[in-house]
């Protein structure tokens, strides 16, 4: 596939104009507003919090390369989407490992290179054991699975003696959010008939809200248990 190859993968889009997903373009501004949030979340902690004002920049960019990509809808645009949310989620577990279940360095960098492995790997595998295009099946949505899974490992795992936080039930709320967001963005060609505009712009607006409570629950712990 070339670069400047079209992709025509949601329901809003028709044809290969600019403006051709407004709805889906428009709700990237929850990234923006989800990201200036949680820039000044952190930098209200009790001290500033440069990991998460970094994760809060993250979010920023997720918001402008998704712009792109629902706008021009070219390959590289594409990966102007991809990329950035994949940096997060990788950047996320890293410091959750670090922060939360206060894991050292060597096992933080370990884990997060078996996670990476296993996220390029799922589709491949489930693929070959099913005979079938699972990422087709799913709308693409089989790709975040391994998110969710890490989010609610690391909930689960909250070490005992910082539960008085809540950061592990939060961490599960969270995760229940993102799999109904998630659900969203799996239903959008399928609902199509019913709904021109299909229901990917929720998984937007979710997915903000998703990345905004993640990167408070990482400041409230970092001041609750420093």
């Amino acid at each position: 596939m070339g670069w400047f190859e079209p992709v025509m993968a949601y329901c809003e889009r028709t044809g290969p104009e600019v403006w051709a997903e407004p709805v889906n373009a428009a709700s990237n501004a929850a990234f923006l507003l989800a990201a200036a949030a949680a820039a000044r979340r952190a930098r209200a902690a009790r001290t500033p919090d440069r990991a998460c004002l970094g994760l809060a920049g993250l979010i920023a960019v997720v918001g402008c390369g998704s712009f792109l990509f629902h706008t021009l809808a070219v390959t590289w645009a594409m990966y102007a989407d991809i990329i950035p949310i994949t940096l997060f989620i990788v950047a996320y577990l890293a410091l959750a490992l670090h922060r939360i279940l206060r894991l050292p360095r060597i096992r933080v960098e370990a884990a997060t290179a078996g996670f990476v492995l296993f996220s390029f790997t799922l589709v491949p595998t489930l693929d070959g054991l099913s005979g079938s295009d699972i990422s087709a099946l799913t709308n693409g949505s089989i790709d975040y699975v391994p998110a969710a899974l890490a989010l609610f490992t690391v909930a689960a795992l909250d070490r005992p003696e910082h539960r008085f936080v809540g950061t592990g039930r939060r961490l599960t709320e969270i995760g229940v959010l993102f799999l109904v967001s998630l659900t969203a963005r799996t239903l959008d060609r399928s609902v199509c008939a019913a709904l021109p505009t299909g229901t990917h712009a929720l998984w937007h607006v979710l997915n903000a809200v998703v990345l905004y409570a993640l990167v408070v629950t990482a400041v409230r712990h970092r001041d609750a248990v420093e």
